[in-house]
């Protein structure tokens, strides 16, 4: 499926891996980055409406949709590699970028590495990685049960979830959506099969957050290094319901703040996409 007004393009990002990119409209680019189990199809709403101001940029991650599947190069740091690669690849230097669940944990890498690059950055519904797993503990941890299957060394988790796919996938999306009409029925056949087809790639990209991901946000932190860039975080109210101040949590890698909660579900770009495009207007006006 593709988004309707859109061109597409299959650019380079790192080590020579292909993504492929939906792009359409003028002026300052933004990029929107997906999330799980996803593809950059969750944007449509969204990229439609900024069109008409800036060049919307949608790639599928690599691992995901139409890109790429290498074996492995799921750090986040190579990953964000792959979105400046692509970017630059449509000729342009600096963007905004906007990223939600995986797709903003790319995005928050892509705004510590390149800080140069990314003019404004939005996260919706994620903690860093390093404060993910800090705040997952005791029973309330059940909630992210795929973060701790997906982060077994490799075989186990992909022969599971490769068994009955369309069931463990579904079951997030059904289970994060408060608005099921936001979700259509072909579009949610499409994250199915497109995530059937990406079982060993998904899995990777989710254990490199329990390994490199981790490693590389403490550096950072004991570093002091912060994004620098205008931030702006939209979350569901976990913070409340798992016991964290989230707000804090971010405060502690960024200058420059805005963060709010929204009474949307998980996937508030599809569910709220008139609420996230003002946002990422306001973040813009920064």
């Amino acid at each position: 499926m593709e988004i309707e007004g859109f061109e597409y393009v299959r650019v380079r990002g790192a080590d020579d891996i292909e993504l492929n990119v939906a792009v359409a409209g003028s002026g300052l680019p933004v990029v929107l980055l997906h999330g799980f189990p996803q593809t950059h199809l969750m944007w449509r709403e969204v990229a439609r409406a900024l069109v008409a101001e800036h060049t919307v940029i949608v790639p599928d991650l690599r691992g995901y949709g139409g890109s790429d599947k290498p074996a492995d190069g799921y750090s986040k740091r190579v990953m964000a590699a792959d979105v400046v690669g692509v970017v630059r690849g449509l000729g342009y230097e600096r963007f905004a970028l906007v990223g939600h669940d995986r797709g903003a944990l790319v995005a928050f890498r892509a705004g510590m590495d390149h800080p140069d690059v990314v003019t404004h950055l939005m996260c919706l519904d994620v903690l860093p990685t390093l404060d993910m797993w800090e705040v997952m503990h005791g029973a309330g941890a059940a909630v992210g049960f795929h973060l701790y299957l997906m982060a077994q060394p490799p075989g186990l988790a992909e022969r599971m979830i490769a068994a009955s796919s369309d069931e463990f996938f579904g079951y997030f999306l059904d289970l994060w959506t408060k608005d099921p009409a936001a979700i259509p029925a072909d579009v949610r056949a499409h994250y199915l099969e497109s995530c059937r087809a990406a079982v060993p790639s998904i899995v990777a990209d989710y254990r490199a957050s329990a390994t490199v991901d981790v490693a590389d946000d403490e550096i950072d932190l004991a570093q002091g290094n912060k994004l620098r860039m205008p931030v702006t975080v939209i979350q569901q109210d976990w913070g409340a319901a798992l016991g964290f101040d989230a707000a804090a949590r971010w405060k502690a890698w960024a200058t420059d703040l805005h963060h709010q909660t929204t009474t949307a579900g998980h996937f508030m770009a599809e569910e709220a996409p008139a609420e996230i495009t003002t946002a990422i207007r306001a973040l813009l006006a920064r």
